[in-house]
């Protein structure tokens, strides 16, 4: 039964956890980290860890992407970032992350960020930028909105991608509208496509039971760093805390599964995973896989130079989402020390994958989908 609370006359409210609130329980049982499998599978495509990455520009381009997958991860590019819209996206890319170390007005990153993105979109730079990535032998995956996906997948499937992420702000599977233009019917879409198609983000169990019936493979929870993001606070006031979401979205799999006869459907977390114990903690309450975003935007190669931000930083009207600064220069890991290590820093940023596998061996589990029984408590 929910739990519900009084939060005035006439009006309750559910009571609902973020991760921070969790903590993994020991089991009777332990084994060695050598003897567990961190390995996930999305269709056909096999990754040596569950993680992907926040399709960000501050994390994601062409030559992390192919960084990324050699390491085991999925890299996520940005269809709609600076890649597809300027052929020197890296040194824009750098003059953001200029602004951000000089000016201490966030809103100067922001604005900057904004010009470049008012740019159009230019289909061959982005079918280069995903070439770049397919020829390089790793799984290839972009992320396209909700509304731009009709016009820009044509261009990515002649590019080859793999995957295609159909990312929003707040996704549903059902777009009220009055005006001309058609929403995009994501069933349909799904059903015209020979590719994977993952799509959210999602907050609560009914909208990602709606988005599982639309034939996705895959369905994000949230939405990025909540921590950086504003897009669930001051600005729309809209969220769920990610303990709470992820758990709704594993009982809606569980539902989907039973109404198909056994199709499974990924869950797949995006927001508040900073450390390898949120990695672990969000698989434990029910993700089979989770987008990283501030830990991986902290490493040298990555584009942003030591700053995050999510897509939605650059809305041309509405920024939800300010530059967080993740690291310094001089002091940033490489990619591999972030996922792999070895690392003498002991803050659970740095060998994220060697911390979720020691997290599963301590508490006895060798394989991921067995990890999401392991017992949970909540602070209240």
């Amino acid at each position: 039964m929910r739990d519900l609370v009084d939060i005035g006359m006439g009006r309750t409210a559910r009571q609902t956890f973020e991760l921070d609130d969790i903590t993994i329980v020991p089991s009777r049982r332990t084994r060695s980290s050598s003897e567990v499998s961190t390995a996930w599978q999305l269709d056909a495509y096999r990754f040596d860890t569950p993680i992907l990455t926040h399709p960000t520009d501050a994390i994601v381009s062409p030559e992390t992407a192919i960084a990324l997958g050699r390491s085991g991860a999925l890299g996520v590019l940005n269809g709609e970032g600076l890649w597809s819209r300027h052929r020197d996206a890296d040194a824009r890319l750098a003059e953001v992350a200029e602004i951000a170390d000089s000016d201490p007005d966030p809103a100067a990153a922001i604005a900057r960020l904004q010009e470049l993105h008012a740019a159009p979109l230019d289909t061959a730079l982005l079918g280069e930028a995903v070439a770049r990535v397919r020829d390089a032998g790793v799984t290839t995956a972009v992320r396209v909105s909700p509304q731009h996906a009709l016009e820009l997948t044509p261009t990515l499937l002649s590019a080859g991608i793999d995957l295609l992420v159909v990312h929003g702000t707040i996704i549903s599977a059902e777009h009220v509208s009055k005006n001309d233009r058609e929403p995009l019917n994501l069933k349909t879409f799904i059903a015209d496509l020979d590719i994977p198609v993952v799509a959210g983000g999602v907050h609560d169990h009914r909208t990602a039971l709606h988005l599982m019936r639309t034939g996705a493979a895959g369905v994000i929870v949230g939405y990025g760093s909540t921590e950086g993001s504003t897009t669930t606070n001051e600005v729309l006031g809209i969220g769920v805390p990610m303990a709470t979401a992820i758990a709704d979205a594993a009982a809606a799999r569980r539902e989907y599964l039973d109404e198909t006869g056994g199709r499974y459907v990924h869950v797949i977390a995006d927001g508040d995973i900073h450390t390898s114990g949120d990695l672990a903690k969000a698989i434990a309450c029910g993700a089979d896989a989770a987008m990283l975003g501030t830990p991986l935007a902290a490493a040298a190669e990555a584009p942003g130079r030591g700053w995050f931000w999510t897509a939605a930083a650059a809305h041309p009207s509405l920024p939800r989402g300010a530059l967080m600064q993740v690291a310094v220069e001089g002091e940033n890991p490489s990619l591999e020390c972030v996922l792999h290590g070895p690392s003498s820093v002991p803050f659970g940023d740095r060998n994220v994958v060697g911390g979720l596998r020691r997290s599963m061996a301590k508490t006895g589990y060798s394989d991921l989908k067995e990890f999401q029984k392991v017992g949970l408590t909540a602070r209240t």
